[in-house]
């Protein structure tokens, strides 16, 4: 486990902290959780405090999504569906909030791996499509990341390409895309394909929404190529059982 410090630092330790409070794992008790943090401090020499409650801040945004390509649409997804909720899988507590499957991007070829090599991220992508109650499904497994296979592809000529994945799994294992936390202006990002060469982007925004509010520019087939990562992100609802917010990081192609 990497040490890191600073705001990247302060970001992490919130999502640890929500991790051991959230109301879903019962059986660990005070002391339990008391003792896994111990065993947390000796392996990273980062002492993370025991949280009191669930609740904790999402990082700061950085960067303008709109200047990489935004569309300036509605403010509630998809279709302005604002007050659609989010969906989630049953391996994992978070979700992403609704898309629309009307109309699917042209064929492109498919992304199967995610680098972000500052952040040490290398994670399996898979095509994704909907739940049942019409929101973007997110792969169950927290170690790998799906692609919104009803919108652009990365490598597309036009439109934001979504890559979608859990912040954390039931088991309080952090996922592929928690380290968006930790993430930076100018960050490089590469996805790999299948068959085609790499595409590359660097980061450009970083920003949080209501997980029930995203914009639909997010899902956009027109205007200049982006990635859009989403994933969860803090305060953590104990009543609901899940997150509130959804983290967003743009990122712009820098090679074709």
């Amino acid at each position: 486990m990497n040490v890191r410090t600073g705001a990247g630092t302060r970001a992490w330790t919130a999502v640890r902290k929500a991790l051991a409070s959230r109301r879903f794992r019962p059986w660990l008790s005070a002391g339990a959780v008391a003792a896994m943090a111990a065993i947390v401090v000796v392996a990273t020499l980062l002492a993370v405090p025991e949280p009191e409650t669930g609740e904790g801040a999402p990082p700061p945004g950085f960067g303008d999504r709109r200047s990489a390509g935004g569309t300036g649409g509605g403010d509630g997804g998809p279709g302005d569906d604002g007050g659609a909720p989010p969906g989630r899988s049953r391996d994992a507590p978070d979700g992403i909030a609704r898309a629309d499957p009307d109309r699917q991007a042209s064929a492109v070829t498919p992304p199967v791996r995610l680098r972000i090599p500052r952040l040490r991220v290398d994670a399996e992508v898979q095509p994704v499509g909907l739940a049942r109650d019409g929101t973007v499904a997110v792969p169950g497994d927290a170690a790998g990341t799906g692609w919104y296979r009803y919108g652009p592809a990365p490598g597309a000529p036009a439109g934001s390409a979504v890559l979608v994945g859990h912040v954390d799994s039931r088991t309080g294992r952090l996922g592929a895309l928690a380290a968006l936390h930790d993430v930076r202006a100018g960050d490089a990002v590469v996805v790999r394909r299948k068959g085609a060469p790499a595409v590359r982007y660097k980061v450009v925004s970083r920003e949080v929404r209501d997980r029930g509010r995203l914009p639909g520019e997010l899902f956009r087939r027109n205007g200049p190529p982006v990635l859009t990562l989403i994933t969860c992100t803090l305060p953590y609802d104990r009543e609901q059982g899940g997150y509130r917010n959804n983290l967003i990081v743009t990122a712009t192609r820098v090679s074709r």
